[in-house]
């Protein structure tokens, strides 16, 4: 059952999503060269206490941490930890999820690290434009899939691999919500969007192919082929004027 919001509730998991850009607006000042993944993720849990946000992530299913950061070939979920050394060059994904006052807002960005190839920016640059692309459909009276067949159209464009194990989702109360969001597919299927609906779009996209596996540490997700992923992701609320992007940096963004 997909959860409708009220006004009130799409405020507070704006005003959460607000300040948790804030804090991604940050980072490129802590993911240095040298810095491990662990010594990022306590500076992000530090922000959040600070900022009154409370995570989601930390105890999910077991997880020990505020945030999944993702290096290179690691697609989502990854791990952080002390042997994990950002190197100059690398593309670093971050993920969070956080609430503020009960209501949540999850979002994921990619950083570089010093120089990347034009094959990695490019790479980046078209998750983002798929997430507009699926968000820019995001209307009242369109169809679920009209988000997923955006942004499956967008990727196919330039021949990037699209994952399909992992998917977006509703998001409120609970990190996790119905529906599935899938970021491929035809468009016309599925529910018919609604005022007050809230999703988390999140486009995986890799420079190879599709195929990936899980780690030993149970979380983290591989390319098989080893080549570049990017994720990207941002919670919208959906209103009568059109998808509201709740986290994006100090600003209510249209798309």
């Amino acid at each position: 059952m997909i959860i409708i919001k009220n006004k009130a509730s799409i405020e507070k998991m704006h005003n959460a999503g607000k300040l948790l850009s804030e804090i991604f607006e940050q980072l490129p000042n802590v993911i240095l060269v040298g810095t491990s993944t662990l010594v990022i993720d306590s500076w992000i849990e530090k922000e959040l206490l600070k900022n009154g946000l409370v995570s989601k992530m930390k105890g999910y299913m077991g997880y020990k941490h505020v945030s999944c950061i993702s290096l290179n070939d690691e697609v989502v979920h990854g791990v952080p930890t002390d042997s994990k050394i950002v190197k100059q060059g690398d593309l670093v994904k971050i993920d969070v999820c956080a609430s503020l006052k009960g209501y949540c807002a999850d979002m994921a960005r990619c950083f570089f690290v010093g120089e990347s190839s034009k094959e990695i920016k490019q790479l980046v640059e078209i998750a983002k434009r798929a997430l507009d692309a699926g968000i820019s459909k995001a209307h009242a009276g369109n169809h679920l899939t009209d988000i997923s067949a955006a942004i499956q159209a967008e990727i196919d464009k330039y021949g990037f691999g699209i994952l399909k194990d992992f998917a977006g989702h509703g998001i409120g109360k609970s990190m996790h919500e119905d529906p599935e969001i899938l970021n491929y597919g035809e468009a016309g299927k599925g529910p018919v969007l609604q005022v007050g609906m809230a999703f988390a779009i999140e486009p995986m996209i890799t420079l190879g192919g599709d195929d990936v596996y899980i780690t030993q540490d149970g979380w983290t997700v591989k390319t098989k082929d080893k080549s570049f992923a990017a994720h990207v992701e941002d919670t919208i609320a959906i209103t009568n004027e059109g998808p509201i992007v709740l986290t994006r940096y100090n600003q209510e963004e249209r798309v």
